[in-house]
């Protein structure tokens, strides 16, 4: 392994300017709105910041089965039941896709998963709030894989191609997941009882404001909006995203007879666009810095599942050499 450096001073006059040339080269691509792939070369900058957003998207999405997994063995139905079976193993594959689009990066599952357990890595805010009655599934199928779809699918352009590959499919299944949320309430809205439409107006007061808060912080409050927008990872900036879901919801809302918890909300004809309220912005960082109601058991049920799935793994680890060493044999 000749790999030793040789050298630990100043880094000499040549190597710079061959930096300077690939760099330059790099921007070139990127302004002319290329796919960087896997293979091609790449600041370390935006190696980190892809290992870093698509790891913490990966993160999102297994931690994101957690709080409606909690309802498939109390769903209504055995048709609402399977639904919602099927959509929470639709979340595990989208993490799939996820984690193997960073480990091109060079990063590995196990170094990804370790910082995800061990409160190094981020997920979604929106995770971190109790799912406290059969609306909220509905609700969050609706608000919040509404509001992951108008965040995903400008990354289907993301300059780096295996994460704007990936996420073509998680955009396909996460549209039916938001038209299903939708469908479940307006059944219950159109066909339920008074103390369910209670129900569901309790819950869109409950997941309203956090999934506003799913786009991130206001744009001169994000710190890496601005370099991911110029190397293409981020197309769109997070206000611009809150206020796109803002304009497509407020109709929905109305057809579903359900009203928004914002006193603020109104048209703008001037903007042409919804005016609304004040997010509670000292709450969302509660909530990413480890404080929301559900921060503590959402991760040690992570951490739980991974130690108690240990013999699978070491199982089908062992399976895949005895099924290497039988190979080499019959080669030989």
């Amino acid at each position: 392994m000749y790999t030793q450096a040789m050298s630990v001073g100043p880094q000499d006059a040549a190597s710079k300017a061959e930096d300077a040339r690939l760099m330059a080269a790099f921007d070139a691509r990127i302004d002319a709105g290329d796919f960087i792939e896997a293979k091609d070369w790449m600041p370390d900058h935006y190696r980190k910041t892809l290992v870093r957003q698509i790891s913490q998207h990966a993160h999102s999405e297994i931690v994101g089965m957690l709080p409606e997994g909690n309802w498939i063995t109390r769903a209504p139905t055995l048709k609402r039941k399977a639904i919602l079976l099927a959509k929470v193993q639709d979340e595990a594959g989208h993490g799939l896709y996820l984690y193997s689009a960073a480990e091109t990066l060079g990063t590995s599952r196990d170094q990804m998963l370790d910082a995800l357990h061990t409160g190094k890595a981020k997920y979604s805010s929106i995770f971190n709030y109790p799912t406290l009655t059969w609306a909220d599934v509905g609700v969050i199928g609706w608000l919040v894989d509404g509001a992951a779809i108008m965040n995903q699918v400008p990354l289907c352009r993301c300059s780096y191609a295996p994460y704007a590959r990936a996420m073509i499919r998680v955009c396909r299944e996460e549209s039916f997941h938001q038209r299903q949320g939708y469908e479940s309430l307006l059944t219950l809205m159109r066909e339920g009882t008074e103390a369910q439409k209670a129900m569901v107006q309790d819950a869109v007061n409950r997941w309203w404001w956090p999934s506003l808060m799913m786009f991130g912080p206001p744009d001169d409050a994000s710190p890496n909006s601005e370099q991911s927008m110029r190397w293409g990872i981020k197309r769109i900036s997070n206000d611009a995203l809150r206020q796109k879901f803002v304009d497509a919801t407020v109709p929905q809302a109305d057809i579903l007879g359900v009203k928004l918890p914002d006193a603020d909300l109104k048209w703008n004809a001037e903007r042409d666009a919804y005016d609304f309220g004040a997010i509670d912005w000292d709450e969302f960082w509660r909530v990413v810095n480890g404080e929301g109601p559900m921060n503590r058991e959402r991760l040690s049920t992570r951490v739980k599942a991974w130690n108690d799935g240990a013999w699978v793994r070491e199982a089908a680890l062992a399976h895949a050499r005895k099924q290497a060493a039988k190979e080499q044999k019959e080669a030989a």
